[in-house]
């Protein structure tokens, strides 16, 4: 054996979630309140994320990029907060029943990314409307990934 292999430093266990070669997701079992306040952190996260990312947009003044767009942002952030607590719902509840691979980060990656583009750009109500489908459109077709990967595996029992 050479002294220089390092492989006996990883976990023999694949199941592992430091193994960085675990690609599988995990099942997130639990009670009610446990989803909804994983769902509530996540939203929120993800507001304060977009919310700070929002405040600024990289380029100098000349070239006519202001600092933020113009607008009162409490409408908009509500509909990214709804939007993104509906996302955040719908991948836990996923995760409950079958393993859903990263179901906070693409919860935080939808909240944050709605945030900072509606925050930053302040659409129009049809814009906003088309975006908020749209990030609900990823969190469905992620979930129903998921549910295909694992259609013949019974669902686990809360």
């Amino acid at each position: 054996m050479d002294p220089h292999d390092h492989d006996h430093d990883l976990p023999e266990n694949p199941e592992n979630p430091e193994n960085p070669e675990n690609e599988e997701g995990e099942l997130r079992p639990g009670p009610l309140w446990r989803h909804a306040l994983w769902a509530v952190g996540v939203t929120l996260c993800g507001l304060g994320l977009g919310w700070a990312a929002s405040t600024f947009r990289l380029g100098p003044p000349e070239y006519g990029i202001p600092s933020a767009a113009p607008g009162s942002p409490w409408l908009l952030l509500a509909v990214c907060g709804v939007t993104g607590l509906a996302a955040a719902a719908l991948l836990r509840a996923t995760a409950a029943r079958v393993p859903v691979y990263g179901p906070g980060r693409v919860g935080l990656g939808i909240a944050f990314l709605g945030t900072r583009l509606a925050l930053g750009f302040r659409p129009e109500p049809a814009v906003l409307g088309a975006g908020a489908a749209a990030a609900l459109l990823i969190a469905v077709a992620w979930c129903a990934y998921a549910r295909w990967t694992h259609r013949g595996a019974p669902p686990v029992e809360a």
